[in-house]
């Protein structure tokens, strides 16, 4: 993954549970894959597995760009979690643009990293949820990034210090290590210094590196 990604994913995790989350989750698909269309659900299966009901669809505007005609090309990911599965769809109007094999493996990739971010919104929009739930959206969405590594420690056997963790998830926001040094109160060059040891820790080359690590195994599915 590009350095160019971080800003990208900031502005997702920042717009959880508003209307913007759509449309900043439809750009950043954009930035690696070009789609016409993005359309984001969740769905209610039964303890057999099977469809009970489809809940809350939520659209991006660029889904009306297709107007009345079925989308030529579509893919869908999803992610299952207790009696309830979020399915991210990708659509493209031309038969033409259909997905190749290797878009569709680079999307399933990309999804592990979407999908948590899908889920996290469709909670925060659901009904009865008080008012101070709405109120921290960004926080959740920096909770998501922080849940998805501390499962890849799990998955890895790995263990991060609490400062290498908070740098971690930092990064993965979209914040600078100057944004960060200022927000935990350290220099910059401390802030470097625990990426290095969590990048020793954890086997990468840096920065550019841990989005790649943090969304290396999922169970993700493409339809």
């Amino acid at each position: 993954m590009n350095s160019h990604l971080f800003p990208h994913i900031g502005k997702v995790i920042a717009s959880t549970g508003s209307r913007h989350f759509p449309r900043m989750l439809h750009d950043l698909i954009l930035t690696q894959l070009a789609v016409d269309a993005t359309h984001i659900s969740q769905l209610r299966v039964s303890s057999e597995g099977q469809l009970r009901r489809k809940i809350s669809p939520v659209y991006t505007d660029s889904m009306t760009a297709l107007g009345e005609e079925q989308p030529a090309a579509q893919l869908h990911l999803t992610r299952r979690k207790d009696d309830m599965r979020y399915v991210l769809s990708v659509y493209r109007a031309s038969q033409s643009d259909s997905f190749s094999p290797q878009e569709r493996s680079m999307l399933q990739d990309f999804s592990s990293l979407l999908l948590p971010m899908v889920e996290k919104h469709i909670a925060a929009i659901q009904p009865c949820r008080t008012d101070s739930e709405l109120q921290v959206p960004q926080s959740q969405g920096i909770d998501t990034l922080r849940r998805r590594i501390e499962e890849r420690l799990v998955q890895s056997g790995l263990t991060l210090s609490n400062r290498e963790l908070e740098v971690c998830v930092g990064l993965l926001a979209g914040r600078t290590a100057p944004e960060l040094a200022e927000q935990l109160a350290l220099k910059v060059n401390t802030i470097e210094s625990y990426l290095k040891r969590a990048s020793i820790k954890l086997g990468i080359s840096g920065r550019h590196s841990l989005l790649r690590w943090m969304y290396a195994t999922e169970e993700t599915t493409a339809l």
